[in-house]
């Protein structure tokens, strides 16, 4: 089944989408985290709920929209509101839940978002599952997301609207708190062993060699998927993804 509400906390209005099996008290949750100018109704999130929800029971997977993304109704991307509203929903889940078994599964900017917090608040995930991780989100949105014209008119201190089939409205603050908020300068090794990053050997967005450079300074397990791009488009590369991931989170 599926579920949809709005959080509201702090002045903050969070909206989720759970996937559940009605009847069922919900042991587990996996916060799926989407990617930039992604939002809740992701159909890959619903395939890994479809198969989750299918094979194993007490589990269920919640997604939210990031600060602007989807219907959200902020208007300013804020790098520090995207840790606020994962504060948020973990907080929500421990509550109204009453579990602190939560797995994270993120893609691209997602998956930057989750190593930022963890990094900066501890690590409140029982396992952690990226697919293409933005671990160089600062150069993933100015090289590969953005127009050259795009990033002279930021930098010119206009805002602009990028990304992809969605568009977020970026300022030069969100290119510079990205800037300074390269994960790259830290280390991840003592939670490596709760990390696993999976990525496509022909991801077009995210470089390749970054994330496998990123896994193997801090000792993190690291899966290439051949020929998959960075949305996983091709079933069989997603099919691949998906059955590391639940291995991994040994449900």
């Amino acid at each position: 089944m599926e579920k949809y509400f709005e959080i509201n906390k702090y002045g903050h209005n969070i909206r989720c989408k759970l996937y559940y099996c009605k009847g069922v008290t919900i042991k587990k949750i996996v916060l799926f985290g989407h990617g930039f100018a992604g939002h809740k109704d992701n159909g890959a999130a619903q395939k890994f709920a479809d198969r989750v929800l299918t094979k194993y029971k007490g589990i269920a997977v919640l997604i939210y929209n990031l600060p602007c993304h989807g219907d959200d109704v902020k208007k300013k991307m804020v790098l520090q509101d995207c840790m606020m509203y994962m504060s948020i929903v973990l907080d929500y889940i421990k509550t109204e839940f009453n579990t602190d078994k939560i797995y994270s599964y993120a893609t691209s900017f997602g998956g930057y978002l989750v190593l930022k917090y963890i990094r900066e608040y501890g690590n409140p995930f029982v396992k952690i599952a990226l697919r293409c991780p933005a671990v160089n989100m600062a150069d993933v949105l100015t090289k590969s997301i953005m127009k050259n014209d795009e990033l002279d008119m930021i930098r010119r201190g206009k805002n602009v609207q990028v990304g992809f089939d969605r568009k977020i409205e970026v300022n030069n603050q969100f290119l510079i708190d990205l800037e300074e908020g390269d994960i790259r300068k830290s280390d991840y090794i003592d939670f490596a062993e709760d990390i696993l990053i999976l990525h496509g050997t022909k991801d077009e967005v995210v470089s390749f060699d970054a994330g496998k450079q990123f896994a193997d300074d801090n000792l993190i397990e690291f899966i290439p998927v051949e020929n998959a791009d960075h949305r996983f488009q091709n079933p069989a590369c997603m099919e691949i993804a998906t059955k590391a991931v639940l291995e991994f989170f040994g449900f």
